[in-house]
């Protein structure tokens, strides 16, 4: 089965400050571009969306701590709950404001294995009991998180889709109609795993939401062991959103011997010309990279030597021509020829391109272009 344009909805996922590319620009962007909405982590995210975005639906996924279900209430915000006591901190609040029956909405996490958060099988009639009748809360979304969909043999995501749907039965049985079947990252939508989706909502006359993450800034996740084709079209057709650049602040000749950075892990083998960058650890550039990757600059990779500092870098430039202060040097993205992207990046550091994302720090300022 494939999903049909109109048969689900989008949650843009706009956590972490957008994934590290700037909630003040993607959210207003994402909204401009139709999706209705957007994904965060905590309450203090949704209040910073509600303010870009006064129209959008606003999901809060981290839960709410108490004292936090007043500004859930103010700001309008839809709260993802799995805890007895996140439910009784909405309801106070919406109570408190007088809310009328039904008029809050909550979306119930299902836990279907990850064990991270999400109502267990165990606990989850206690969780519908408290929004029954006569509670301001409403049931809107039911959601789980499919932790495997990056697993091309799909059988982890087969057991969870099982879980999940004996879930619905049960929350049907308690005479609870959710509007809202909230599964499917971007590798269950990248692999595939769509149809399946939109046909379970239909089953239990819920509609589709789908969140893409990662996709929505342009990689596709890799897959393991083998990469679908279906993914491999579809990485070839997504483009990066977010391209990362720092300057030359200045250049130095440095003789055969000079130690480069701290603790001298990089000793000079020869002559050799050595650009300082305007960039560090300090926003983000990760410090496993000194001495085992490269940046660009006039259209060529330079290797970073030494240990990267706080706030300064060195690229060797000893084979690059004419490289001068204030040259552009690209950490991410793609200058002349050449090309760096997160995945780049997160081997050589040992990570993952959300983490790449995520850590370039709030003092490197971000423009739309």
């Amino acid at each position: 089965m494939t999903l049909a344009a109109g048969d689900a909805e989008l949650l843009a996922i706009v956590k972490a400050d957008a994934y590290g590319h700037s909630l003040a620009l993607c959210a207003p962007a994402v909204a401009r571009a139709g999706a209705r909405w957007l994904g965060v982590t905590s309450v203090e995210e949704g209040v910073a969306a509600r303010r870009l975005c006064p129209d959008a639906r606003v999901l809060v996924i981290g839960g709410v701590f108490a004292g936090q279900g007043a500004a859930v209430i103010e700001h309008g915000l839809a709260a993802v709950v799995w805890e007895p006591g996140q439910l009784e901190e909405l309801e106070g609040a919406a109570r408190a404001a007088g809310a009328r029956p039904g008029s809050v909405p909550v979306h119930l996490e299902i836990d279907t294995g990850m064990s991270r958060q999400g109502v267990s099988a165990d606990g989850l009639d206690a969780v519908l009991a408290l929004v029954g009748a006569g509670s301001p809360l409403r049931l809107e979304g039911v959601m789980t998180h499919l932790f495997a969909a990056d697993e091309a043999d799909g059988r982890v995501t087969e057991e969870q889709l099982v879980s999940l749907g004996e879930a619905l039965g049960r929350i049907e049985a308690f005479g609870l109609f959710p509007d809202w079947l909230n599964v499917g990252n971007s590798a269950a939508l990248l692999g595939g795993e769509t149809g399946r989706i939109a046909a379970m909502a239909e089953r239990h006359g819920m509609k589709a939401m789908l969140r893409p993450g990662l996709a929505l800034y342009g990689l596709a996740p890799q897959f393991e062991p083998g990469e679908p084709e279906a993914v491999a079209a579809a990485r070839r057709r997504l483009q990066p959103v977010l391209s990362w650049k720092t300057r030359v602040v200045g250049v130095r000749t440095v003789p055969a011997g000079a130690v480069v950075g701290y603790n001298g892990t990089f000793v000079a083998t020869e002559r050799m010309q050595l650009a300082l960058l305007a960039a560090g650890y300090g926003d983000g550039l990760d410090r496993r990279l000194g001495n085992c990757f490269s940046l660009l600059v006039r259209g060529q990779r330079a290797p970073l030597v030494g240990r990267i500092s706080m706030d300064q870098a060195v690229l060797d430039v000893t084979e690059i021509a004419g490289v001068e202060a204030g040259d552009e040097v690209v950490i991410l993205g793609t200058q002349g020829h050449e090309s760096i992207t997160a995945f780049d990046h997160a081997e050589a550091a040992g990570t993952i391109p959300w983490e790449v994302f995520t850590r370039i720090g709030a003092r490197v300022p971000r423009f739309a272009v």
